[in-house]
């Protein structure tokens, strides 16, 4: 019998089958965590309108990337069989045979990086074949499946490492992890404002990779990279299904023009094809006016009250509805959303930490270097003292100050004495082409979704909400000033929160 042995491996799958956690991968699990090498199970790589199926890949950092193919052919299977070349076979040291990922995954890198990224190198992983076994195999074999290249069941766990590390010696010039996965991979795939690119961290893997089902949770820390994973969910679930329609729940018509920014610039790094007409982000109103509009019924002007019909019919607006920054949104528009969704899947995100949420992100970016400074004095002349200060050696779009209305325009009218650029008076209700934010921002605590600064400084604490508190404090990259002229139970809620984080 005479085999096209390679002419089946290593090619595009019809059916991702997931290899089981047999002896042998379970062997090069513990090596790959003992010697920190990255191992991913079953991933698909897209570019442009095309994606490409890996069982399973290694990234060791200073060698490479491995790709494992896993055969279960056994010694009586093979015992009589000869082995022919395949078609455009390449014999290159690098490769075991030519393979089509590689051509793919260096055209990946090309056209991100401009480099051909990292060397890539072909295993089998040999599930019921020993190294005896082996070599009484025919020679034919042995010539196109070279030992050093197959990952036999009897091998042991320093074999299996000798023979990843031989391939190639070390290098410290290749690129980092979140460079090399975060280009390969753009469902974990996170860019920062700077455009510099991270790589997603294992629980926001998890969520990503995971189904969303009936209703959800996502409760997730503040800077912990909620809004990112979010889009990324949203991108890979259109990715695997096109026809699939996604509303995004976001507070303000200016946080909604945010994360859309965020997602056409995730989309357009990663050079993928995604219909983005079939995913909406919209505002809570925008949501309720649609189906009183199916009712026939004529449109709110806020959420203070909610159209009790609304409660009586469901409404199927999307295969898939996520709502961002849930817990500052009003609790009847919560409950709105989880009577009108019973026929879709639902997606709660909530910087809260609910002991029964489905998903949990533990990880925030911002708390190590975050402090929080609490000064009691006049707020409004301390504000100008404190932006003043900062200004001497940081741009005035590190800067973000919340408080209430008519402060706000207060500050206003004095600010212009202290920074060269007109600070902005924020209106969550325009479109974010309608505003500078780069500049000194005044904003009330209804308009800060998706807002961010180095410096972040909190007046009239007294008159937020608790949730309005934690969402406007996590907000800051640096520095957060709490300015008070009284003691007030939010300032010590504040006071009692640091002191539990500290």
């Amino acid at each position: 019998m005479n085999i096209p042995f390679f002419s089946s491996i290593f090619k595009k799958k019809t059916k991702t089958l997931k290899i089981l956690d047999s002896i042998i991968i379970k062997n090069l699990k513990k090596v790959a965590l003992e010697n920190n090498l990255f191992l991913y199970e079953n991933i698909t790589i897209y570019h442009h309108t095309q994606s490409f199926y890996i069982p399973l890949l290694l990234l060791d950092p200073q060698r490479g990337i491995s790709i494992f193919e896993h055969k279960p052919w056994s010694y009586d299977e093979l015992k009589n069989a000869t082995v022919s070349k395949a078609q455009n076979q390449d014999s290159s040291s690098k490769s075991i045979a030519f393979d089509k990922a590689h051509d793919f995954m260096r055209q990946k890198f090309n056209e991100l990086t401009h480099t051909d990224g990292v060397d890539i190198f072909n295993f089998v992983l040999m599930e019921n074949l020993n190294a005896k076994e082996y070599e009484h195999l025919d020679i034919s074999f042995q010539e196109l499946l070279p030992q050093n290249r197959v990952i036999f069941n009897d091998s042991s766990e320093k074999e299996i490492l000798d023979k990843l590390q031989e391939v190639v010696q070390e290098s410290s010039t290749l690129p980092d992890i979140s460079n090399i996965m975060g280009n390969l991979l753009i469902q974990y795939l996170i860019l920062s404002k700077e455009n510099s690119v991270h790589l997603a961290t294992n629980e926001q893997m998890h969520f990503i990779n995971s189904d969303i089902i009936d209703f959800q949770t996502l409760s997730a820390k503040s800077a912990s990279g909620k809004t990112s994973a979010l889009l990324l969910k949203v991108i890979l679930e259109k990715l695997k299904n096109p026809a699939l329609s996604v509303i995004i729940i976001s507070p303000t018509t200016l946080s909604c023009d945010i994360l859309k920014q965020k997602l056409l610039n995730t989309i357009e790094y990663a050079i993928i094809e995604v219909d983005i007409t079939s995913i909406e982000i919209i505002t809570p109103l925008d949501l309720l006016n649609r189906h009183l509009a199916k009712l026939k019924r004529p449109p709110l002007q806020t959420l203070e009250f909610i159209d009790k019909q609304l409660m009586t019919h469901h409404f199927a607006s999307a295969h898939l509805l996520m709502c961002d920054d849930s817990d500052v949104l009003p609790e009847n528009f919560i409950d709105y959303l989880k009577h009108a969704q019973k026929k879709s899947n639902l997606l709660l995100v909530s910087s809260k930490n609910h002991d029964e949420a489905t998903y949990k992100f533990e990880t925030s970016f911002r708390e190590a270097r975050q402090q929080m400074i609490f000064i009691k004095a006049n707020p409004h002349a301390k504000a100008l003292q404190i932006i003043s200060h900062i200004l001497q050696e940081n741009p005035s779009n590190e800067i973000l100050l919340i408080c209430n209305h008519i402060n706000k325009i207060k500050l206003n009218d004095d600010l212009e004495f202290f920074i060269e650029d007109k600070a902005l008076l924020l209106d969550s209700t325009k479109h974010l082409v309608e505003q500078n934010l780069e500049t000194l921002l005044l904003a009330s605590y209804e308009e800060i979704s998706s807002l961010n600064a180095k410096f972040v400084l909190l007046l009239d604490a007294q008159e937020a909400s608790k949730e309005q508190l934690d969402y406007a404090s996590s907000l800051c990259e640096e520095s957060c000033y709490v300015l008070y002229e009284h003691e007030s139970e939010n300032i010590q809620y504040l006071k009692d929160k640091t002191h539990l984080v500290g």
